[in-house]
């Protein structure tokens, strides 16, 4: 690629008191690409996207977000980084007691000046880009789980970030379900040229959306590529993963 990568990540190794879980993990990303990291449960996925997001602390080695290293910052230059990103976790991580719509509110009120009717059009604005402006005030027990997962991702939007981390999002929902947030997913990088970093397993939405993809093993890369070239990789452990076999 020509382009001038948004992330790099560089020789990073992490560990858990002695044990070696990511090693020698070398990649770039590039702007608005759907990018997949992949591989079997334990194999660092998490480990990985927590590094990159400045929530656990790297052993060795560099990470760049869009020009700053997230490993060598200071507080508040790691602070001006993160404005940078948005992340949706796994599980949603709504606000119970919060509708859709001041859940999206949220990173607005505590980390701009805006006034109150700016933010609530701009929380409007951003339900209406994942298909809920009309279930603003609805609570997130009230809606389905992959309502609750797009209003998580409308508010990783909130504060206009250029890459967006999200953490198996298709976890827990049923293939219809799956295949609308999907497409959530490329209508935003297509429309936004929003940067996506998706940890993912789920080779239905992996072959859906994924422009290239790592597969970890044993917290190293063992293969990089389009998932549709790693269904005929070289190493069996890659291939019979992407081609749905028992490994």
């Amino acid at each position: 690629m020509n382009k001038k990568p948004i992330i790099q990540v560089e020789n990073v190794a992490t560990r858990y008191d002695q044990k070696i879980v990511l090693e020698d993990v070398n990649f770039e990303v590039y702007p608005g690409e759907v990018f997949i990291i992949s591989g079997v449960s334990g194999c660092g996925k998490t480990t990985l996207l927590n590094n990159m997001i400045g929530l656990l602390e790297t052993f060795s080695g560099n990470i760049i977000l869009d020009g700053d290293s997230i490993v060598y910052a200071n507080e508040v230059r790691r602070l001006f980084i993160l404005r940078k990103v948005g992340v949706l976790y796994q599980g949603g991580a709504l606000f119970g007691s919060l509708s859709l719509l001041e859940n999206v509110q949220l990173p607005l009120k505590e980390l701009t000046t805006l006034p109150d009717d700016a933010i609530a059009a701009i929380a409007h604005n951003k339900l209406k880009m994942v298909g809920l402006d009309n279930f603003s005030n609805y609570m997130p027990a009230e809606v389905s789980g992959g309502m609750q997962k797009r209003t998580a991702i409308a508010r990783a939007m909130a504060l206009d970030p250029k890459i967006l981390f999200l953490d198996e999002p298709s976890a827990g929902l049923d293939p219809s379900t799956s295949a609308e947030l999907d497409q959530i997913i490329i209508n935003l990088s297509k429309t936004l040229g929003i940067t996506f970093v998706i940890i993912s397993h789920d080779l239905s939405s992996i072959y859906r959306i994924g422009q290239r993809v790592i597969f970890l093993h044993q917290g190293r890369i063992i293969a990089e590529g389009p998932p549709e070239v790693l269904r005929s990789h070289q190493n069996p452990m890659v291939e019979r993963f992407f081609n749905r076999k028992p490994i």
